[in-house]
């Protein structure tokens, strides 16, 4: 059943690990799977950081991406054998790249959310993604 937004943005804020969908150059979807927080629980941002884990660059692809094409769209779901409980969440939006210090609300989101940020908060690029749309599905209403 669809749910309405006060409930998928409850949803949403309570996932763990969401999918980052962006566009490439050669018009191609790019998804990844990220951490992120929604700085003022009213589901108008989310952000999402690149962090201290190991990477091969720091020239992300989603970052480059972005920068071409800011319009994104990130999507949170749960999986249960008890299909009753099962439910997404898709965010659409627009995302800008921020340093860290610019949006040090996003960087207190994440850290919240997340201990390993509270350990070693994020310092360099911030994904703040300001959501034009949000929708979902549930299969119940809880």
């Amino acid at each position: 059943m669809r749910i309405d937004r006060e409930q998928a943005v409850r949803l949403l804020g309570r996932a763990r690990v969401a999918r980052l969908g962006t566009v490439g150059r050669d018009g191609q979807p790019h998804l990844v799977p990220v951490t992120f927080a929604l700085p003022d629980d009213s589901g108008g941002r989310i952000a999402t950081a690149v962090d201290h884990k190991p990477k091969s660059t720091t020239s992300l692809r989603r970052l480059r991406n972005i920068e071409r094409n800011p319009l994104v769209s990130v999507l949170a779901d749960h999986y249960s054998e008890n299909w009753e409980e099962l439910w997404w969440v898709r965010a659409d939006g627009e995302a800008s790249v921020r340093t860290a210090e610019e949006v040090p609300e996003a960087v207190r989101a994440l850290a919240g959310k997340y201990e390993q940020y509270r350990e070693h908060p994020p310092e360099a690029s911030v994904i703040v993604i300001a959501v034009r749309r949000i929708t979902g599905w549930a299969a119940t209403a809880s």
